[in-house]
């Protein structure tokens, strides 16, 4: 009874199923409340009934749920999440169960590492395995008559958990420390002598002793002369059957083609004697075939027919 940890003033449950012979529990609670130090410090549940009970969060200090010689009772998740709500943060659940020593699928006997799981899920800590010990022929007689399960691989397992040291929910402050930054900052001391190495002031160019060196002395003649703008020219600039200068043009390829298109309109417009004959008829001499022909734009083509071709 020693290796519970219980001590006087605690509260602690047993729970406890139709396997748990009747004699057994009874002097296993006799044992408690001596522990205890007063009869109304030990409560007694029985395992269907435990989720109907009307036990309030944090209600004992100590659970002990199958651990009476002969008791084969097995934990569901809801049974395990309950024991887990009434404890108290800090408190310690010691269960007993029979187990699968080996992995059998849908298999209603957990192995030792479900079973451990199963703790963890239902919100304890610090859960390990305390001993294994080989079931006794009565408790396989009834895993195999009250269980339905039949295996030459069972044991008996116990394992603890404990319950954080906080409720579920709770909420707490978090104090943190942040070094505040003082608001006059030291600067770092500087040497004399590298201060004056990398300070020009306007007395030092004053000073005969200071050779200072002209910016137009590091630039080379050809550093001067304007750039060709044929190097300028992109090396797709200007390609192709049509020469076409590329967007926003820069190499000068563009002035040069502008140019180019005012020489042929210059030289396309028509050519005539007196020069006038676009004019129109009072501008044209007597001989002119555009001669009763209306004014026309310089450069514009006109059409002569044959009969005026032959009065001409």
């Amino acid at each position: 009874m020693a290796n519970f940890g219980i001590s006087a003033g605690q509260l602690v449950a047993v729970v406890w199923d139709k396997s748990c012979p009747v004699e057994a529990l009874k002097d296993l609670v006799d044992k408690l409340q001596v522990l205890t130090g007063n009869e109304g410090r030990v409560s007694v549940e029985n395992i269907n009934q435990l989720l109907q009970s009307a036990h309030k969060e944090s209600s004992f200090d100590i659970i002990l749920s199958g651990i009476i010689p002969g008791s084969t009772t097995l934990h569901s998740a809801e049974v395990l999440a309950e024991m887990a709500r009434i404890l108290r943060p800090g408190g310690c659940l010691i269960l007993k169960e029979p187990i699968e020593t080996t992995v059998v699928n849908n298999c209603k006997v957990k192995t030792a590492s479900k079973l451990c799981s199963a703790l963890t899920l239902s919100g304890l800590v610090e859960v390990k395995e305390l001993q294994r010990v080989s079931l006794s022929p009565e408790e396989v007689q009834f895993v195999q008559e009250h269980l339905g399960y039949k295996s030459d691989n069972l044991l008996s397992v116990q394992i603890t958990g404990k319950k954080p040291n906080f409720e579920v929910g709770s909420s707490s402050q978090l104090k943190l420390s942040i070094a505040k930054k003082s608001s006059s900052s030291v600067k770092p001391a500087v040497d004399p002598a590298a201060a004056k190495l990398w300070t020009l002031s306007a007395n030092d160019m004053e000073d005969d002793s200071m050779d200072l060196i002209d910016s137009d002395e590091l630039l080379d003649p050809e550093d001067l002369k304007k750039p060709d703008p044929a190097s300028l020219r992109a090396p797709s600039c200007g390609e192709g059957k049509k020469r076409k200068a590329c967007k926003n043009c820069t190499c000068g390829l563009a002035e040069e083609l502008e140019k180019d298109k005012a020489k042929e309109q210059k030289t396309s417009q028509p050519k005539s004697a007196c020069g006038n004959c676009y004019l129109g008829d009072a501008f044209r001499c007597a001989s002119c075939p555009y001669l009763g022909m209306p004014a026309f734009k310089p450069g514009e083509k006109v059409l002569l027919s044959t009969s005026n071709l032959h009065d001409a």
